[in-house]
């Protein structure tokens, strides 16, 4: 049952928080050129934003089927799964709190800081990097996995 969980929590990873990694990295510099060409210039922008409002709800599943494989492998009071656990929720306070909305105001012509919004997408993107990380080197583990 161990592997089923963490096997499906990886594909959750991969398939919810990747597109999300990726079409909010790419919203800024495409922000830049939209802002460049003039204001009906906005349709890859609504693309990208939709996708990471879609894949950030889908994202939900990652914590969800990670809880039960921490479970299942007995590590939920592990030091390096509190730390990812923590940055899995700042990770998502970043996307919630700075990303998307600075995308809707992007898209609603309210501000044109772009700078703004790739350096909340670097952040979002770095605190991902971080948890993968900790996820495979799992400082301190002995499950030997």
């Amino acid at each position: 049952m161990t592997k089923f969980l963490l096997a499906v929590h990886v594909i959750a990873a991969i398939l919810a928080v990747g597109p999300v990694a990726v079409a909010a990295s790419m919203f800024p510099p495409a922000a830049r050129r939209a802002l460049a060409t003039g204001p009906g210039d906005t349709g890859t922008l609504r693309l990208l934003h939709r996708i990471c409002r879609v894949y950030a709800v889908a994202g939900v599943v990652v914590p969800v089927f990670g809880f039960a494989t921490a479970s299942q492998m007995g590590v939920l009071g592990s030091a390096w799964l509190i730390v990812s656990i923590a940055l899995t929720a700042l990770a998502a306070l970043v996307l919630v709190a700075l990303v998307l909305p600075g995308q809707t105001a992007l898209l609603e012509g309210e501000s044109a800081q772009t700078a703004r919004l790739a350096m909340g997408t670097g952040l979002f993107n770095l605190l991902w990097a971080t948890v993968t990380v900790l996820m495979i080197v799992r400082p301190g583990s002995t499950t030997g996995a």
